[in-house]
C-alpha cells in the first residue's frame, strides 16, 4: 500500500467513526496512474453492509458531467453542433416561441428553460416520453442567454433529448457506446438495471428539505422528488432515465471517465481531443457580468474551477459536484482526476476534506 493511500484510507475510516459518514467511496488518478483507490463505511445501516469498490452510489447532479461528456463525443463526430436550435432536432420543442434555444444556451443554463410543469408527477418525470412532452409544451422563463440559472432537473431533457434524436438511439445507448465500453466500466448507470440494486447504498440525510419553487416562483424540481434521498431510494428513480439527476456510480469510474478526458487519456482511451475540452471547459458568461455576480460557473455542460470552489481554484479545472457531496472533476494542469461517492447527507460532510487531502498530498495547490 503507497503512503497516499494509507493517509487516505485513514482520513475516510475516521470520518466514518466520527459519524461524519457513514460509506464513502474515492478514487483519484494522476498522471495516467490510479494513486487512490479506497473505501469506508458501510452501504446499509441496518443490514451493515460494508462498502467496497464496487458499492453503487447515487449521485445526483454529479451526472451532468458525464451527460456533458456524451454531447461532446457526439459534437466532435458533427452528429450536433452546439449552436444547433434545440427545435431542429427536436421540432416540438419550437412551440411557445422556444425555437431560438440552442443546445449551447442548454449546456450553459441559459436557455430561459430551468424549471417545468409545477404539476409534474413522479409518473410523468420517470417517463422518458411523458417528461419531454410537458417540457415541450412550456413556454420560456426569459430570453435564451439573457441569464444563467440552474437545470436542475431540466437539463435531462432539453440536453438528453437532443442527444437522443440527433443519434438516434437512448440515452442509455449513448452512455454504453460513448462512455462505458470505451472505458471498460461496470459501475456506471443511468438507468439502473434490476440486477444491479444489491449493490446500491442507501441514501441517509438529516434534511427536511421542505418543497419550495425557486424565487422566481418556477418549480425547477417536482415536489415528488422531495426529500431528495428518499427519492433516490425509490425503484422509480433507479428505474428512470434522467441524466440531469439520477446517475448511479462508483467512485472509481468516476475518476476513470475524467481521466480519460485528461490530455493523452487513459489506457490508450482519450475520449476528447484537448482541443475540444478547452472549449467544453471556458467558462460562460452570457451578458458578460462581474464573475462574482454569476449565479454558477459553467462551461458547456461542466462545471468550472473557481473562488472556494469543490473543483479547486483552477479556472481550467472542469467536472461537476451533485446534491449530498459526490464530485468529479478533472485538473489537466496536473494531469488529476478524482470521483468521490457518499451516502450520508450530515452536517459535518468530509468530501471536502476528502478531496483537499488528495491534491495536497500529491502536490496540487
Amino acid at each position: 500500500m503507497s503512503e497516499l493511500q494509507a493517509k487516505i484510507q485513514t482520513l475516510l475510516d475516521r470520518v466514518v467513526a466520527e459519524g461524519r459518514e457513514t460509506g464513502v467511496q474515492v478514487a483519484a488518478y494522476h498522471r495516467g496512474r490510479l494513486v487512490v483507490d479506497a473505501w469506508a463505511g458501510v452501504a446499509h445501516r441496518e443490514t451493515r453492509q460494508p462498502v467496497d469498490g464496487t458499492t453503487l452510489f447515487p449521485v445526483f447532479s454529479t451526472t451532468k458531467g458525464i451527460a456533458a461528456t456524451v454531447a461532446h463525443r457526439l459534437a466532435e463526430r458533427g452528429v450536433v453542433s452546439y449552436d444547433d436550435p434545440v427545435a431542429k432536432h427536436w421540432p416540438a420543442f419550437a412551440q411557445a416561441g422556444k425555437d431560438g434555444i440552442t443546445l449551447r444556451h442548454a449546456l450553459t443554463h441559459s436557455s430561459g428553460m430551468p424549471h417545468l410543469d409545477a404539476a409534474m408527477s413522479l409518473e410523468v418525470l420517470h417517463d422518458w416520453e411523458a417528461a419531454c412532452a410537458s417540457y415541450a409544451a412550456l413556454a420560456p422563463l426569459y430570453p435564451a442567454g439573457s441569464k444563467i440559472e440552474y437545470h436542475a432537473v431540466t437539463f435531462s431533457w432539453i440536453v438528453g433529448e437532443v442527444l437522443c434524436r440527433a443519434a438516434n438511439a437512448t440515452f442509455g445507448e449513448l452512455l454504453a457506446a460513448e462512455i462505458c465500453e470505451p472505458l471498460g466500466l461496470k459501475d456506471l448507470f443511468v438507468g439502473l438495471p434490476a440486477e444491479e440494486d444489491a449493490r446500491v447504498a442507501i441514501l441517509y440525510s438529516e434534511a427536511t428539505q421542505p418543497f419550495s419553487p425557486n424565487a422566481q416562483g418556477a418549480y425547477t424540481i417536482p415536489h415528488g422528488m422531495y426529500p431528495l434521498h428518499e427519492w433516490m431510494n425509490s425503484i422509480g428513480a433507479r428505474r428512470s432515465c434522467l441524466p440531469s439527476s439520477n446517475g448511479i456510480a462508483s467512485a472509481r469510474d468516476i475518476a476513470k471517465h475524467y481521466a480519460a478526458l485528461l490530455p493523452g487519456g487513459l489506457g490508450g482511451v482519450e475520449l476528447l481531443r484537448p482541443e475540444t475540452v478547452k472549449i467544453a471547459s471556458e467558462l460562460q458568461n452570457p451578458m458578460g457580468a462581474p464573475e462574482e455576480k454569476l449565479s454558477g460557473r459553467f462551461g458547456l455542460g461542466y462545471q468550472v474551477g473557481g473562488k472556494d470552489g469543490m473543483l479547486g481554484k483552477r479556472a481550467s479545472s472542469f467536472g461537476h459536484g451533485g446534491y449530498g457531496g459526490s464530485v468529479g472533476y478533472a485538473d489537466p494542469v496536473h494531469g488529476f482526476a478524482i470521483g468521490l461517492t457518499k451516502n450520508y447527507y450530515g452536517k459535518s460532510p468530509a468530501q471536502v476534506e476528502i478531496v483537499n487531502a488528495v491534491r495536497e498530498a500529491l502536490g496540487i495547490d
